[in-house]
């Protein structure tokens, strides 16, 4: 198992964090095959994939001769076996649902071999939990990006008691090989950023809600005054709401009260504002950006 060797991969999951990581995959030089159960969602994952590379040579970051190459090594497919047919590396990025990551886990580990990475994109669900119903759990581990995945720098290895020194090892090449620059984190509720970061973003919402200040000027508040490169309401908007929601309520069942949901954000997702791909939040969005 070593990340300077594997040339195919398979990412399951074709909404914003999936096509962002076949996206940079791709660019890597790996074959990479985008999976999602719903046709559209295949489509509209290489699309984004197309539009983000396509802004990237308009703006002289991206040689049209590597986004060209990119795009050959890139294909979607509503097929599992086909998706992970021969491949050297498997990244789960589907919704922050145990039971269907599971379910995913358990299928990746009858159909490949004990040499085959496979990587969670949990951003707070246990690891050892995914990974515990597959074959060779020994070679599950965490690859956490963020958003948008071709252009953060961070992805968070998390492993657990079981992972084993290769597969850990294998992550961190991966990343590093991707352009990014990891960190190794446990295997605990929420690992170091989503920890730490929805912990702020449910503080803001509760400014919000008492009425301390506009979500623009609590956002305005953390960018200027503590060099954050995105106020937490802005990327609450940009994860989802609800997305955010489900992360804290499963850190408010591990860790405790301080991560219990705040009313403003059940409201809002109960109204269906689930942010940028709602086109409401904190914010409202228009053309892809938050208005202020």
């Amino acid at each position: 198992m070593n990340a300077k060797n594997l040339q195919t991969a398979a990412v399951l999951g074709a909404g914003t964090m999936g096509n962002g990581i076949a996206q940079v995959l791709a660019m890597t030089g790996i074959t990479t095959r985008l999976y999602d159960i719903a046709p559209g969602q295949v489509e509209r994952g290489l699309a984004n994939v197309k539009t983000n590379l396509d802004k990237g040579v308009a703006k002289g970051k991206v040689a049209q001769g590597d986004m060209d190459a990119a795009l050959k090594r890139l294909s979607g497919t509503t097929n599992l076996k086909e998706a992970i047919a021969g491949v050297d590396c498997v990244v789960e990025a589907v919704p922050e649902k145990l039971e269907l990551k599971q379910t995913l886990f358990q299928e990746l580990g009858n159909a490949l071999g004990a040499d085959v990475l496979l990587a969670t994109n949990t951003s707070s669900l246990s690891i050892t939990r995914i990974a515990s119903v597959t074959k060779h759990s020994e070679r599950g581990v965490g690859m956490h990006s963020f958003n948008p995945v071709h252009i953060m720098k961070l992805v968070e290895v998390g492993e657990t008691e079981r992972s084993s020194a290769a597969a850990v090892a294998c992550a961190l090449e991966l990343a590093r090989r991707m352009g990014k620059d990891p960190i190794r984190v446990k295997d605990f509720p929420g690992f170091a950023s989503s920890r730490l970061g929805v912990l702020v973003g449910l503080e803001a919402m509760r400014m919000v809600e008492s009425g301390v200040a506009s979500a623009a000027d609590i956002d305005k508040a953390m960018t200027l005054g503590y060099g954050f490169p995105m106020g937490p309401l802005e990327l609450t908007d940009l994860v989802g709401l609800d997305v955010r929601m489900s992360i804290a309520e499963y850190l408010s069942k591990e860790l405790g009260a301080r991560f219990d949901v705040p009313p403003i954000l059940k409201e809002k997702v109960q109204r269906g504002e689930l942010g940028k791909k709602s086109g409401k939040g904190f914010y409202e969005w228009k053309d892809g950006a938050a208005l202020r």
